[in-house]
């Protein structure tokens, strides 16, 4: 299932993907309306916390709906509603996967850049926004502002020190992040906290697909654009540590919660790797599209 969440009179909602139409299935109204006693989640978070239960729980809406007689009622045309991350705030920061990519750590230094250990870093959770958002361009900040597409994942259910072979058990779904980077502030500050942390620099998006329907996410295409100039081209095969890799580390001695995203790096091709860099300005439009998940749009705005 592709999962959204999204405001519509002004209210945070989420629902998925109607089938074969540019709408979404409003899994509140259904709920308030159609299925009172039974027991929906009212947030996609709460639903992520509740397992992969929670597709039967939206098909049952979803059934609910169709039977009703008016189903249009209960979808919202894409062009109604405002899009918000599919997870509008974490539990806790956005947990970042860096130099994973070997072609992007050569372009961000040299080869022996390129790590033997996970790097690991947080983007802070009120830096998320949703497709379609206006990213600041922080002119007063920075002059070095910096695109970086990523596959994330998603957790869903609780776990600490888990095994490899068992980390798949642990994941909700799949989501696009752009991890938008001030480069000026991440070298001025000596570490990537403040850099990565801007408000609105986490564009994350369209929309949370369950892992049933990728299942192979160690091999998708990711192609970020600029302006629909390709600047990103790669897959998720190129990865140095894979996705088992990444959750067994970051789950040793620390737990994982049900909503955590974990972006887990970018391929080559972002602005700074550029000679001259082609960092990012007010206007330009970045694209930043998955195999399976859809594409991410935002603009730089003022």
């Amino acid at each position: 299932m592709k999962f959204l969440s999204f405001r519509f009179e002004d209210k945070l909602l989420y629902g998925v993907k109607v089938k074969r139409e540019e709408a979404a299935w409003n899994i509140v109204r259904i709920h308030k309306e159609l299925l009172p006693n039974e027991n929906v989640p009212a947030t996609l978070i709460e639903g992520i916390q509740s397992g992969m239960e929670l597709q039967e729980t939206v098909r049952k809406c979803i059934r609910a709906a169709e039977e009703s007689g008016s189903s249009s009622r209960y979808k919202v045309a894409f062009s109604d509603l405002v899009w918000e991350a599919p997870i509008p705030r974490t539990p806790k920061n956005v947990i970042c996967v860096g130099k994973n990519y070997r072609e992007h750590a050569i372009e961000m230094g040299s080869e022996k850049d390129i790590p033997e250990e996970i790097v690991v870093f947080t983007k802070a959770a009120t830096s998320i926004t949703g497709d379609y958002a206006l990213v600041p361009s922080y002119e007063e900040l920075t002059s070095g502002l910096d695109y970086e597409g990523e596959l994330a994942i998603v957790i869903g259910k609780k776990g600490k020190n888990i095994p490899r072979q068992q980390a798949y058990d642990y994941v909700f779904g799949y989501t696009i992040v752009n991890d938008v980077t001030a480069r000026d502030l991440q070298s001025k500050h000596k570490q990537f906290f403040i850099g990565k942390s801007l408000d609105q620099t986490c564009p994350m998006g369209p929309y949370l697909v369950s892992k049933d329907e990728i299942p192979q996410p160690g091999n998708l295409s990711i192609v970020t654009k600029v302006n629909d100039e390709i600047r990103q081209d790669g897959n998720t095969k190129d990865m140095i540590f894979s996705i088992e890799e990444i959750i067994s580390t970051l789950s040793k001695g620390m737990t994982l919660e049900p909503g955590d995203v974990i972006a887990t790096g970018t391929p080559a091709g972002v602005g700074k790797g550029f000679n001259p860099p082609k960092f990012l300005k007010k206007g330009d439009r970045v694209k930043v599209s998955i195999q399976g998940i859809g594409t991410l749009t935002n603009e730089i705005g003022e």
